[in-house]
């Protein structure tokens, strides 16, 4: 049986795409499964007695090495910040690409700490910084210093003891170019090497706080339990930053999502399904049961999220119990996917798709290498093609845009902008608030109607040249309405600017895709997440169990 991919018209739609979850797709998780079998060691740990100072950590297979470099610093608690502005940081890393020397590390020392201000060289591939969560570090401090294991419930409330405040990479401050790196089989994989980074410091935040307690306390103190370090992981707060670069990189979105809808018809398409790998995949949804009650968030957004997940998970189990069986079943995950459809909401459906690839290792990592897209391919705007040709891709490509009223108020309520205060993205009341003339080219659905009614009045033979000649405020979505003639889920089939928008959406998306388990919204504009909790420690790391995101006891 040949099943479809899904339709974009409906997939791309933001409260779908604000409905997925993590996958074996998800870059933390295909990060790990490429470096498990590398192997990994503490080079430097060169901290004082309160724990500042410089580490170096490395995975290494055959003669290729990456190492992180860690910079623990002291600073002020009025110094502390997670904001873009901010100019001193609790750490800061940057991932290397071989064994640092003496000499870069001297280097680094002097670079790495200033972030953005500073230089560094092709030698460095990433950079990133840190602050702690202090009350839970000086929790943990005290507790194993005093020869005691930490609060849990505090730390489950928390689940880290540092958060990032940004990752860079691609070129960046100085930073290699990817060219330079494209061609390496480990990393092809989007943004392999920021999960890696992400996954060092990680260790690196369980090393300190042992370290600082062992000093505090030589005769007393006690090591982290190694399952406690497992449930915990780096936190991050993430806002609309996020949220243009799903915009700005069509092909690279349509790359991820067509990878996940892929992946789904394949398994749909599976007729007879093996008792193991149906085994597996009814233990990872009953399972998972313990990570959805365990969600922590003040969000009444997202509490009413996750009650509905919750009692639609349930009733799922109860069909999947009482009303189906593998055994019996053709094609039984086209069937499961089709009472979803009819029966969930559409968090239920994203989540349980993303369980059904838990099985299948030999579909998902075929498909991961194609994850990644040399955008700049896709660029040139075909400008020999005609007006009557495009008309015809925008009606096809978007067909709900369309249908937008955008002379009415709330179609364009808002508007993006650039706060020149926290250097950030921002949304704002286009009505209400001062600002609109330095919008950013972010409202993709108006400018596709606004194209569309332009073409309508032109010569269906004219060129996408002759057109452009008076009309070149409209080459952006030009180019895009190409770009999705061949990439099919390159465009969110949503308004951007609309009254009802929800940003945090387009959030979940992105942080899906990296690999996020929970999201705690603190308000529809940015949200808190935690990276790696429950995931393998590196020493764990050569023989681990692949589903534990559904099996953490956090």
């Amino acid at each position: 049986m040949r099943i479809e991919l899904r339709d974009p018209n409906i997939i791309m739609k933001l409260s779908r795409l604000g409905s997925f979850h993590q996958s074996k797709l998800s870059f933390l998780r295909s990060f790990l499964s490429e470096f498990k079998d590398w192997d990994y060691s503490r080079n430097l740990f060169n901290l004082d007695q309160n724990g500042f100072g410089e580490a170096v950590y490395s995975f290494k297979k055959k003669d290729r090495v990456y190492s992180l470099v860690c910079f623990a610093n002291e600073i002020k608690d009025d110094e502390r910040s997670d904001r873009v502005i901010a100019t001193k940081w609790d750490a800061a890393f940057t991932l290397h690409d071989g064994v640092p020397s003496k000499n870069d590390i001297e280097r680094l020392k002097n670079e790495v700490p200033k972030q953005e201000v500073g230089r560094l060289s092709f030698k460095e591939l990433t950079l990133s910084r840190a602050n702690k969560s202090v009350r839970v570090f000086n929790h943990v401090v005290d507790r194993l210093s005093d020869g005691k294991q930490p609060d849990l419930e505090l730390l489950s409330k928390v689940g880290y003891l540092y958060r990032t405040t940004a990752v860079y990479g691609s070129g960046k401050f100085g930073l290699a170019d990817r060219f330079r790196i494209k061609n390496r089989e480990e990393i092809n994989g989007p943004f392999r090497l920021e999960m890696m980074l992400v996954y060092l410091v990680r260790q690196f935040t369980f090393d300190q706080v042992n370290h600082v307690a062992h000093h505090k306390n030589p005769k007393k103190a006690v090591k982290l339990d190694k399952q406690i370090c497992k449930n915990l992981g780096i936190g991050n707060s993430t806002g609309l930053g996020m949220a243009p670069f799903i915009v700005n990189h069509p092909t690279l979105l349509n790359n991820w999502i067509l990878t996940r809808e892929t992946a789904l018809k394949k398994i749909r398409e599976i007729k007879d399904v093996e008792e193991k790998d149906a085994e597996l995949f009814i233990d990872c949804i009953k399972k998972s049961l313990t990570n959805i009650t365990s969600w922590n968030t003040d969000s009444e957004y997202q509490q009413n999220k996750i009650k509905s997940l919750l009692k639609n998970i349930r009733k799922f189990i109860d069909y999947i119990n009482n009303s189906f069986d593998f055994k019996k079943a053709e094609y039984p995950f086209n069937k499961i996917y089709l009472w979803l459809e009819q029966n969930v909401c559409e968090e239920c459906i994203e989540y349980v798709v993303s369980i059904m690839m838990e099985p299948y290792n030999n579909i998902i990592e075929p498909l991961v290498s194609n994850m990644s897209s040399d955008e700049d391919k896709y660029f040139n705007i075909p400008t020999n093609r005609t007006v009557n040709e495009l008309q015809r891709i925008i009606k096809k490509k978007y067909p709900n845009i369309l249908d937008i009223n955008f002379d009415q108020k709330e179609s364009q309520q808002n508007f993006w902008f650039i706060s020149k205060n926290k250097e950030e993205p921002r949304l704002a009341d286009r009505f209400e608030e001062y600002g609109s003339e330095l919008e950013q080219p972010l409202a993709i659905a108006r400018d596709i109607k606004k194209l569309y009614e332009k073409l309508l009045i032109e010569k269906e033979n004219l060129t996408i040249a002759q057109f452009l000649s008076s009309n070149s405020e409209l080459r952006h979505v030009i180019r895009r309405a190409f770009i999705v003639e061949k990439f099919p889920y390159s465009e969110i089939q949503d308004n951007t600017i609309g009254k009802d928008i929800i940003p945090i959406d387009m959030l979940r998306l992105k942080l899906s895709f990296f690999g996020a388990l929970k999201f705690d919204p603190r308000s529809d504009k940015w949200l808190r997440i935690c990276m790696f909790q429950g995931a393998p420690l590196p020493t764990e790391l050569k023989n681990y169990d692949e589903q534990w995101v559904y099996k953490a006891n956090n």
